[in-house]
């Protein structure tokens, strides 16, 4: 989760700010350094980007572009008049190292506006004392207490745990452990027909996998138009 910080000045070993945020982005802490706060970032991650930039949009989209590739090898370059002396494989070590690659690419382009934009990065968790104190707990175990006069939390995701449905991350995984497994499953069903799930699905489809989705609403992207839904379900069966 993302925390950006705007220094206001110091008193002491506590360091003061006028804005406390949370997960609303590097965006917002490069505006804000734009309009001459001190700015700074708490990350409880190793990476900057939150959840789309490492477990989320951009890892899953980079997925998606390989898959299509071998998808339109397999299907659709005969047609354009393209043939390939053998069939196509799938080397899933290598699309999955890939991915890793593009997720570097764009976590490190986020290292760099931080610098160009003096941005201060605390990597740590970071907690409320009190409705004005913060408290950052590092992976060292150190602990650094800052203050702010204002605060915007914008929490970010987790996916949803079902009690009777433990996850092990090894047969019962969540999109996040999707994103790097060692091998192609034969088979794989994927609990909820929203977009995470619906993106990854089709990946793992286009690379061999036999996927069932389970949905408790009457359409799959239910909190979606009704007319996105029902042209995206007609696509996923054809």
């Amino acid at each position: 989760m993302l925390f950006i910080l705007t220094e206001s000045n110091y008193h002491g070993k506590i360091r003061r700010y006028s804005y406390w945020l949370r997960s609303c982005g590097y965006v917002a802490a490069i505006r804000l350094a734009q309009l001459g706060f001190k700015t700074a970032i708490i990350e409880r991650y190793n990476t900057l980007g939150g959840t789309c930039l490492n477990v989320g949009c951009i890892p899953s989209k980079a997925l998606l572009d390989s898959s299509e590739h071998y998808h339109n090898a397999t299907h659709a370059f005969k047609e354009h008049g393209i043939d390939l002396s053998e069939t196509p494989t799938v080397n899933f070590t290598q699309m999955i190292a890939r991915k890793g690659k593009v997720v570097d690419a764009n976590t490190s382009g986020i290292d760099y506006l931080m610098k160009k934009n003096k941005i201060t990065v605390y990597n740590g968790h970071g907690s409320f004392v009190n409705a004005t104190t913060i408290s950052i707990k590092k992976q060292d175990g150190a602990e650094e207490q800052i203050e702010t006069s204002k605060a915007i939390i914008a929490t970010g995701s987790k996916p949803t745990v079902l009690p009777f449905l433990p996850i092990d991350k090894t047969r019962i995984i969540t999109s996040t452990e999707a994103l790097s497994l060692k091998e192609l499953p034969k088979s794989m069903v994927i609990i909820g027909g929203g977009v995470i799930g619906l993106e990854l699905g089709s990946v793992y489809q286009r690379l061999g996998t036999q996927v069932s989705v389970i949905e408790f609403m009457d359409k799959i992207i239910p909190t979606m138009d009704d007319d996105m839904g029902k042209e995206l379900q007609r696509s996923l069966k054809n």
